[in-house]
């Protein structure tokens, strides 16, 4: 079986990872592979916005936190210490779909280099807040733009877990 198939057969979400950062060569590859992710017409309408910075990191985890409900204290980014938060143009038909392909991408390539990575959601909420969409306009970001996910990114500290068993019935062919 070639790389790429290997690659994704064997990759799986990480829930824990060591405090250790990852290098930017390491976090540049991973951003270039969602960037190479295919897109309605080639518009490429996803931007990726790369949170290495600690204080910065806990206090989007805080957020994230909060919206899902949980209580303060709960890291749902798993101690995972680079963020990868994927939002796309909202005037582009396929903008969901397109940065979905993107984190897709992205996990990918950072199992392939030897990190753990996992998508976490409720970006679309944090992006809504005024706090964040100024975020947006303080990196020079123009537009209206939705948040898609977070690729979370770093040195597993697990196992990498076993596949789920693939379920029947889910593939149907017209000959």
């Amino acid at each position: 079986m070639n790389e790429l198939l290997t690659a994704i057969k064997e990759r799986r979400s990480i829930r824990k990872y060591k405090p250790d950062m990852v290098s930017k060569e390491l976090i540049d590859q991973v951003i270039e592979a969602g960037l190479y992710a295919a897109s309605g017409r080639n518009g490429q309408p996803a931007i990726i916005v790369a949170v290495t910075n600690k204080e910065t990191r806990d206090k989007l985890s805080a957020l994230n936190g909060q919206v899902m409900g949980m209580p303060e204290g709960h890291d749902p980014f798993y101690g995972a210490p680079v963020v990868l938060i994927v939002l796309s143009r909202k005037d582009w038909s396929t903008y969901l779909y397109d940065g979905s392909l993107v984190i897709g991408n992205m996990m990918l390539a950072a199992h392939s280099l030897g990190l753990g990575s996992c998508w976490i959601h409720r970006a679309k909420q944090e992006f809504e807040t005024e706090e964040y969409k100024q975020l947006l306009v303080d990196l020079g970001i123009e537009g209206e733009y939705e948040g898609i996910g977070h690729c979370i990114l770093g040195y597993p500290d697990m196992e990498l877990p076993k596949a789920a068993e693939r379920k029947e019935n889910r593939v149907y062919y017209i000959d």
